[in-house]
């Protein structure tokens, strides 16, 4: 590409300089010649006035006079009489390159004079020179100029280059770069709105990856753990099969939070909420974690209100409460109770334990990514918040002292008047 600049701009240079040079040339060569021709003329008439002048005043001419005041001139008078006199002064050209012009007045005085035309010549080769010398400086500052332009547009396309072979191989960080040039800044803005896209894009499909894994562990967890028991009591056919129906069961919750996972990256499952019954969803959660804390010496209750319908989806809100007394089995102390109780504008599920709460320092920030006050991942209830939204309810911490978590989902009824608004925490 600078090569092609560089040609490109030296041949419109070059024309340009021809178009005007060439014309520029003819013309001066054709006033000096002119010039010249003119003196001759104009020294020409001016001796016939000084000769008549001498006639009258009867002096004769002094040739050294008039070769001093017409140095380089060859000149011839002639004087009409009888005889005719002549005077010449200088000394004549070389014959083929004289350059002559004559005068003559009515009393019969006739005047010659001649120059050397190679002296007007080296003068139109002196000008002409001139004319090639600032035709050559033209041409290099064409060039300059071109090698000037040619970095200023090819760099920012090499960089550009760069950029998009980066973003290729997986660096999506914005370059920022802005190189002056209109076109070129709306390239570098295009490229840094997809470096910014792809950014996110890759950090999303990260998050899910971590949230997934996340996820994944409770019920595989609950999966190994019914299988434990079935190798336990494989002397007891009936403990077998009740065992194994709780791991097909355990299963298919795999397989519906992996649903739900997905549907979740593809921001789908708000369309997806409808009414369920909590009854079942936290039965079932009972009865699955019910052994867990029953090898810690811990007990599971469940309370409050029966019946109730929400609009949600089994699959998160499942995950909800999953996530709310795994967090309480490793966090949290003594009997675990959850509650449900409801209103005209709302359905509560709150989940308490018997720990020593949370730090005033954590409570605040409790929900953030990362952030977990006993060695956890802190993922889980950043996750269950997200899912709980995703539903259209919300998770709130309402209570530090004893630990409370408060689940808030719409009535199945969808009359939502007023907004859910959590307790002081």
């Amino acid at each position: 590409m600078r090569r092609r600049l560089l040609s490109s701009t030296l041949l419109v240079a070059a024309i340009a300089v021809l178009l005007l040079g060439v014309p520029l040339g003819v013309v001066v060569s054709r006033l000096i010649v002119d010039e010249a021709a003119q003196e001759l003329r104009a020294e020409a008439t001016r001796l016939v006035g000084e000769v008549e002048y001498a006639r009258i005043q009867e002096t004769p001419l002094d040739p050294q006079q008039l070769e001093q005041k017409y140095p380089d001139r060859y000149i011839q008078i002639f004087e009409r009489g009888n005889p005719p006199k002549a005077t010449v002064v200088g000394t004549p050209p070389p014959s083929g390159q004289e350059m002559t012009e004559d005068a003559e007045s009515d009393s019969g005085i006739f005047v010659r004079v001649s120059r050397d035309r190679a002296q007007v010549e080296q003068d139109v080769y002196a000008r002409l020179l001139l004319i090639v010398a600032l035709a050559v400086a033209a041409l290099a500052v064409a060039v300059g100029l071109a090698i000037v332009q040619s970095r200023r547009l090819s760099l920012p396309l090499r960089d550009l280059a760069m950029i998009a072979e980066r973003l290729g191989s997986g660096d999506a960080r914005p370059s920022r770069h802005r190189y002056g040039i209109p076109e070129l800044d709306r390239v570098a803005q295009v490229l840094d709105r997809s470096a910014t896209r792809i950014s996110d894009l890759l950090t999303r499909e990260r998050e899910f990856a971590t949230d997934a894994s996340h996820q994944l562990r409770t019920p595989l967890t609950g999966l190994t753990m019914r299988l434990e028991e079935i190798v336990a009591a494989s002397d007891h056919p009936d403990v077998v099969r009740e065992e194994g129906e709780a791991a097909i069961v355990q299963a298919e919750r795999l397989t519906a939070v992996i649903d739900e996972l997905l549907a979740a990256a593809r921001r789908q499952r708000h369309s997806q909420a409808e009414p369920i019954s909590i009854d079942e969803v936290l039965v079932q959660q009972v009865t699955e974690w019910d052994p867990v804390f029953r090898g810690v010496g811990r007990r599971l209750v469940l309370a409050g209100t029966r019946d109730l319908k929400a609009l949600a989806t089994t699959g998160g809100f499942g995950q909800v409460i999953a996530t709310l007394l795994e967090n309480s089995l490793r966090h949290g102390g003594g009997t675990v109770t959850v509650t449900t109780t409801s209103g005209d504008n709302y359905v509560v599920i709150e989940v308490t334990d018997e720990g020593p709460g949370i730090d005033d320092e954590i409570a605040p920030k409790i929900f953030q990514r990362n952030v977990s006050g006993g060695g956890g991942t802190g993922l889980g209830l950043t996750l269950a918040r997200a899912l709980a939204a995703a539903d259209g309810g919300r998770l709130e911490l309402v209570r530090r002292r004893p630990v409370t978590f408060a689940v808030f989902l719409r009535p199945a009824d969808g009359q939502d008047r007023t907004r859910v608004v959590s307790g002081p925490a």
